[in-house]
């Protein structure tokens, strides 16, 4: 049986050759070189949407999947440090769904953490599955593990009131996924790490912790773009991808910055597309300018993100007097590796993150 990954696959290969060859017939018969190049403009464009469809991701509200990580005794480390982690099988090598789930994750998911009976964060996936041994900073908590294990960055965040799930039972109970439930109807814990929930029991969840966070906001914004009627589907598609620091976003992005301006890293694959000013609270210009963003190490991108650091025009970091002073100096924030003054064009979007998203008191 064909999956709708594989369909989505095919079809679009299918889609993409049959616009090339159409062009090619054009400019056979009408010379027409102008067209021919947008031609080939739009299929290069696809390469990138087939390239996450045999990801089997598929960016926009309406393939945002939704996954409960039970973490426990490994919650303090996994939130603080922004990722999951789990072994690739059973210790005996045997097949495990919970660990295959990190692989089937995409950027933009949705991860409610659970811990201690309680969902204590939202979270949403910043970059895809990769090969990683198991922290160090879990001690002798899984000693029985594989070290080879996958990690899945996340971007947290914390719940001003954490929910106990076993208290509404009642709602979500029906709402449970028939095979490989992260609980019972009890609302009693399976012993499982990462588990995919129907966007049903999603929504339950978000409106039971009453999260009006920029994950529930964004998620709106989103889905007006899609029904936009004012611009086309193309423009449509880099909108909603430039979220995530994709597609065209990112592009531009990296015309303008080269490399972290804290750790250095000039390793683009390693490094996260961060909106100066959010994407939430931009136009649809400011959504897709480079000039709104900095290229940061993911941990880095965390606290920009959240108004724990920020920039003055002339390239020096700022602190907020909230951010722990031993993070500080674990992470060696007070000799940033690349010190160089903001662009002209992006001082107007650092201003309005000074001024809107630092935490300066």
């Amino acid at each position: 049986m064909v999956n709708r990954y594989e369909w989505q696959f095919h079809s679009a290969v299918l889609d993409s050759w049959w616009s090339v060859w159409l062009w090619v017939l054009t400019i056979q018969h009408f010379g027409d070189l102008k067209s021919f190049l947008l031609a080939l403009f739009l299929w290069f464009d696809k390469i990138e949407v087939l390239n996450s469809v045999k990801n089997n991701c598929f960016y926009g509200i309406d393939n945002l999947r939704y996954w409960w990580v039970n973490q426990n005794k490994t919650y303090k480390a996994e939130v603080g440090g922004g990722y999951m982690w789990s072994p690739k099988s059973n210790k005996d090598g045997g097949f495990n769904q919970f660990y295959i789930n990190m692989t089937e994750t995409c950027v933009g998911d949705i991860v409610f953490s659970f811990s201690d009976t309680l969902i204590k964060t939202v979270g949403v996936i910043s970059a895809p599955a990769r090969s990683s041994e198991k922290p160090k900073e879990f001690g002798k908590v899984g000693d029985a593990w594989d070290i080879d294990g996958w990690l899945v960055q996340v971007d947290y965040e914390e719940i001003s009131n954490p929910l106990k799930p076993k208290d509404h039972m009642d709602i979500l109970g029906p709402l449970l996924p028939e095979r490989y439930s992260p609980i019972r109807v009890d609302g009693g814990g399976n012993q499982v790490y990462l588990a995919e929930i129907p966007k049903p029991m999603a929504t339950v969840l978000l409106s039971l912790i009453g999260h009006q966070s920029n994950i529930t906001i964004e998620e709106g914004q989103e889905r007006e773009i899609k029904n936009r009627t004012d611009i086309d589907v193309t423009e449509k598609y880099q909108l909603v991808r430039s979220r995530v620091g994709q597609g065209q976003y990112r592009s531009n992005l990296e015309r303008h910055e080269d490399g972290s301006r804290i750790t250095g890293i000039t390793d683009k694959r390693f490094l996260t597309a961060s909106h100066i000013k959010p994407w939430v609270k931009s136009n649809d210009f400011e959504k897709l300018d480079g000039n709104n963003g900095l290229l940061l190490s993911p941990h880095i991108d965390r606290l920009f993100d959240r108004g724990y650091i920020s920039f003055e025009d002339s390239g020096q970091l700022m602190f907020s007097p909230l951010l722990p002073s031993d993070v500080v100096a674990a992470w060696n924030l007070n000799n940033p590796t690349i010190k160089k003054p903001l662009s002209s064009k992006q001082v107007p979007y650092m201003a309005f993150h000074r001024n809107g998203i630092f935490r300066g008191t």
